[in-house]
């Protein structure tokens, strides 16, 4: 049988190679690509799980940021230190620069409005007022925590927004503003974000309970040409408030202190866990005051109801230099336009003093008739 084979032309093998080459070319290709999308996808996903576990939110990791300061805390400390990147605007050459949360922890007329304006004098401190002073904020445990996620996302814009670089950033919290109520939830959500707690009280209930009793009239009163203010910046203006000498409910007195003192007690307790430093307002005035033995500009300015613009840092502010020092930013000199209303002596401060002195006498309390307490 003869077998046949067919003819070779003699362009075949010329004809056969774009062919070849082009089918090279596109496995080549289709290669490079698949071996780039995977470790595209695998930086994702090794991005995200870093987050997680840093229990942040949406930061950079540390391979977008080449120019990061050379300081920053390592160890136990570097949880408390973030890189966040707002939703609704773009934080610019700031992406950087690590930011410290915080929240000052605090009662009505403690002083937490002088210290929070005497730390937002700080260029790299944004602390943005009573966040959940509005209801909606704090109706359930959702809201708080939204609102919470939002805040700590830098998306929040106040009057403390600062063209420098934050380095700490958070508000105010009274304990009357759904704190106390959710505290489990509230505790784990600090802890896991990393965020830092400033307890500021006072030690004088008394005077605590006289001012709250005087900024209680006024709502009603609106004694500065018909508009209620808590905090004033002017001498006049204080002067015009402290002419309203309030009546305290001296049967009511003592649960009313010992009230008031279980409230601080249990938010000290149920706190305890977070990264935390206590501070109180009769340190912060002291401290001020304290000079080599002398008197300094700014407690005698506060005292007797002037402008607080006198320097912090430069007259020995230990306590807020604590303060600066725990927020880790540098300290610097620290000023404010916040007036005191009640400069004068505790007798003339209570329309039914002696009511009042006579309840108080021999008890535990007795010591905030001392008017040196503060």
């Amino acid at each position: 049988m003869s077998i046949y084979y067919p003819a070779k032309s003699p362009k075949g093998p010329v004809a056969a190679f774009p062919l070849r080459s082009a089918l090279v070319f596109f496995v080549t290709s289709f290669g490079f690509y698949v071996c780039y999308f995977s470790s595209r996808q695998i930086i994702a996903l090794e991005t995200e799980a870093e987050t997680t576990a840093s229990g942040g939110g949406a930061e950079p990791t540390e391979t977008r940021c080449t120019n990061r300061p050379a300081i920053i805390p390592h160890g136990p400390q570097t949880r408390y230190v973030h890189f966040p990147r707002p939703a609704t605007y773009d934080r610019g050459e700031c992406v950087c620069n690590p930011v410290r949360f915080f929240v000052i922890v605090s009662t009505q007329r403690s002083g937490s409005g002088w210290v929070e304006a005497l730390l937002n004098s700080h260029p790299n401190v944004s602390s943005n007022g009573e966040v959940f002073s509005m209801r909606e904020r704090r109706q359930n445990l959702s809201s708080v925590l939204g609102t919470l996620d939002r805040l700590y996302g830098m998306d929040w814009l106040t009057s403390a927004a600062k063209n420098e670089c934050t380095a700490a950033f958070g508000f105010k919290w009274m304990l009357n503003q759904g704190l106390m109520e959710n505290h489990r939830d509230i505790v784990n959500y600090l802890n896991r974000k990393g965020a830092m707690v400033v307890f500021l009280f006072r030690r004088n209930t008394l005077r605590r309970l006289i001012s709250v009793v005087a900024n209680n009239y006024d709502r009603r009163a609106r004694q500065l040409n018909g508009v209620h203010k808590s905090h004033v910046h002017s001498k006049e203006e204080a002067e015009v408030l402290a002419r309203f000498r309030p009546e305290l409910d001296a049967p009511a007195l003592i649960p009313s202190i010992r009230t008031a003192q279980r409230a601080v007690r249990a938010c000290l307790r149920r706190f305890g866990s977070t990264r935390h430093m206590v501070l109180y307002y009769e340190d912060v005035v002291r401290d001020s005051r304290k000079v080599g033995g002398g008197t300094s500009r700014m407690a005698l300015e506060f005292k007797r109801g002037y402008p607080i613009t006198g320097a912090c840092s430069s007259l020995c502010m230990q306590a807020l230099s604590r303060v600066q020092e725990f927020l880790g930013v540098p300290a610097r000199e620290l000023s404010s336009k916040h007036v005191k209303i009640h400069t004068r002596p505790l007798p003339d401060l209570v329309g039914n003093w002696e009511e009042v002195r006579r309840t108080l006498r021999g008890t535990e309390y007795s010591r905030f008739l001392d008017d040196d307490a503060e």
